[in-house]
């Protein structure tokens, strides 16, 4: 991954501030299923490259019926995903699968491990990303590229995620996207 930053959208005014970045790749969050296509076809007409979080798109039960649905009527850069169902399902599309982990205690990390090892997937997406040991260990135990996410905050967070593994920073802040351009 080229981009230290990936802008997050949860709306359709974070989501116009992407398309007026440099940069390439972002990530849309939460969104109701009617603004799929005109996002998909505002991101194609900048020549933005999508991720799509499909947990949270309202309106559709992310399961891999949806997942293949996405894939093919949107054809997404990637989906990102709790749901090992939508993480194989996108794998199998030919689309970037990110799965996306929270690790909140011991059991949530090593629970996320036997997931990871389950799902194989292209991308990991750990939350919370301001937590620079978990990250670095995380990476060195699946050795899969991983996104750092939430609750980063400052250049210093997003600089301390990177420095600790992280390939790339999912971030709605806008400042941290003028950061790092």
């Amino acid at each position: 991954m080229d981009q230290k930053i990936l802008p997050a959208s949860s709306s359709m005014k974070e989501f116009e501030a992407f398309l007026k970045s440099p940069y390439k790749i972002g990530v849309f969050l939460e969104m109701h299923i009617a603004q799929l296509k005109n996002v998909h076809l505002m991101a194609e007409a900048h020549g933005k490259k999508m991720l799509y979080h499909v947990d949270l798109i309202h309106g559709i039960k992310s399961d891999d019926y949806a997942t293949e649905f996405i894939c093919q009527e949107y054809k997404p850069h990637g989906l990102i995903s709790t749901k090992s169902s939508v993480i194989l399902k996108a794998k199998q599309k030919g689309v970037l699968a990110v799965q996306r982990v929270f690790l909140i205690d011991s059991h949530a990390l090593e629970k996320s491990f036997k997931l990871l090892e389950k799902t194989k997937p292209d991308y990991i997406e750990v939350l919370p990303g301001a937590m620079p040991g978990l990250i670095h260990e995380v990476k060195q135990k699946v050795n899969i590229p991983l996104f750092a996410g939430g609750f980063i905050r400052t250049p210093q967070e997003v600089q301390n995620a990177l420095d600790a593994g992280a390939d790339a920073v999912t971030t709605s802040k806008r400042q941290l996207w003028q950061h790092f351009l």
